[in-house]
């Protein structure tokens, strides 16, 4: 049963893990589809200035998702540093709901135990800060392991420092990565996983703002039994040389060493840094790069942080509280947004501007003008259900009228503006499941909006496309209730494909 279908036909359309429903797409008239597992909603996200509203909760993917989001996991998608010679490679990929993902394949029998693996997986999906490139699901499939998480569009640390084209990172911008990665590895300490694998400048992407986030990856490792370091020994930090384990000092080591790379824009070893420092040739430590442009009271300030990070003996080392506050001070430039440090475009964040003259719903759901949109509806009344229902004269029972008087109910509470009821009066009309009503679902959709439930209201608009598959409104109201989730892209494509619906139906379709 296809994915539509099976949301048409009262199963629910959020499988056994909960994920959140996909916009479905006018491209597939008549069969549209969305992936189970690609998930919208909010998350529940935490941390610094409230961020990752738009977070899909942790799920599990099937491997066929995974497969098509990456055109069969192609060459062409690796995103991984050192590309195919990695031992477990990341993918870039888009889901059905045309979000961007990264997807780390490992090798076969990294993790054999499928229980393990769901289980490390499933504690590091609990994890949502905007500190971190979050991970947004797994998959176990037979002896495949994969991990998913949200695609970072603009680069590592690793790139802008040592390979960059036409800019190198200005010193503020520079301190903004170490501080905004302190936050996270102290978020993640916070929240009992301390333990970061790893950690170095290719751990570090750039978000579509810009902003620096840690790679959640390297929360996980690489395999069950697997090493934790996979750099230059000179990078490792004393003690896992010693017993193999990495504790929480050993990751404030590896912040040292990320450190370093900020002061420097090398990749150097830090016994070789240490050496500089005690020689007070600070300045001989500095990127040449920057030509001068840096603070040497806070370049003084890092380079003792960094010598304290990359202390021999592990309890002399700072926590991830005293790296926060360490680096909170030296931020200057909070009123610059990170693509200007960082010389790159930022995406486009209001909808466009549809490519089609807008109907008066049109117009109404580019304003997100929830009332306008009432009023419409109200006087559209039922008149796009025609031809939705054929009944046989045996479906009038009892029971089909009791689901009528449930919608003239909802439809009172509706004009009344009492939306709560009108979500309840309709829920009883749609749960009998004998009739099913675009014009209802699309109500619904509205009420929940109302409600401030864009997850309820995008999942409403889907099952009208799913009964209409022509429905302008469905790809209305799927276009503000994407617009509520911050998806603005998405929200502009579903507003077109509204407008393109409206145009065929003038030149003569239903």
């Amino acid at each position: 049963m296809g994915c539509c279908q099976s949301l048409c036909s009262g199963e629910n359309p959020l499988g056994k893990d909960g994920a959140q429903p996909q916009p479905l797409s006018q491209n597939h008239h008549g069969g549209a589809t969305a992936a189970d597992n690609g998930g919208i909603g909010s998350g529940g996200a935490s941390g610094v200035g409230g961020g990752g509203g738009g977070i899909p909760s942790f799920s599990e993917f099937s491997f066929a998702d995974l497969k098509a989001a990456t055109n069969n996991f192609s060459s062409d998608n690796i995103v991984s540093e050192s590309g195919e010679k990695a031992p477990n490679l990341v993918y870039k990929g888009r889901l059905q709901n045309r979000r961007w993902i990264a997807v780390k394949k490992f090798t076969k029998m990294a993790w054999p135990e499928p229980k393990q693996f769901a289980e490390e997986a499933w504690g590091v999906g609990k994890l949502r800060h905007n500190r971190l490139a979050n991970l947004i699901g797994y998959c176990c499939d037979g002896d495949e392991r994969l991990l998913v998480a949200e695609f970072m569009p603009n680069d590592t640390l690793a790139k802008h420092l040592f390979h960059w084209e036409n800019q190198t990172i200005e010193w503020a911008m520079r301190l903004r990565v170490g501080y905004y990665i302190a936050e996270a590895l102290d978020y993640c300490s916070t929240e009992g996983r301390p333990l970061y694998h790893d950690l170095n400048a290719y751990r570090v992407l750039f978000d579509e703002d810009g902003d620096p986030r840690l790679s959640c990856f390297g929360l996980m490792k690489n395999s069950r039994d697997g090493k934790s370091y996979s750099t230059n020994l000179a990078y490792t930090p004393p003690e896992y040389l010693r017993n193999g384990r990495v504790t929480p000092e050993s990751v404030t080591y590896s912040f040292g060493t990320v450190l370093l790379d900020l002061l420097s824009g090398k990749h150097i070893p830090p016994s070789h840094a240490l050496d500089m420092i005690r020689g007070k040739n600070i300045i001989l430590l500095m990127d040449s790069h920057l030509e001068g442009k840096f603070s040497t009271e806070e370049a003084t300030v890092v380079v003792e942080l960094a010598s304290q990070c990359l202390q021999y003996e592990p309890r002399e080392r700072p926590n991830t509280k005293d790296l926060v506050a360490t680096l909170a001070p030296l931020q200057t430039k909070s009123d610059v947004p990170s693509y200007v440090m960082l010389g790159i475009k930022k995406q486009e964040e209001a909808p466009s501007t549809p490519q089609r003259p807008l109907s008066p719903l049109g117009e109404a759901c580019s304003r997100m003008d929830l009332t306008a949109i009432h009023q419409i509806l109200v006087m559209t009344h039922y008149r796009d259900d025609e031809g939705t229902n054929e009944l046989s004269f045996q479906e009038w029972t009892q029971q089909m009228k009791d689901m009528l008087d449930a919608r003239k109910r909802g439809d009172q509470s509706f004009r009344e503006k009492d939306f709560k009821t009108a979500i309840d009066c309709y829920s009883q009309f749609i749960d009998v499941g004998t009739m099913v009503s675009p014009t209802v679902f699309g109500r619904r959709s509205l009420c929940y909006l109302l409600c401030d439930q864009p997850d309820a209201a995008l999942r409403d608009a889907m099952q009208a496309q799913c009964v209409y598959p022509d429905w302008p409104t469905a790809f209305y109201m799927q276009s503000v209730a994407l617009a509520k989730l911050n998806m603005n892209t998405d929200a502009a494509d579903m507003l077109n494909e509204a407008a393109q619906l409206e145009e065929k139906r003038q030149r003569g379709g239903r």
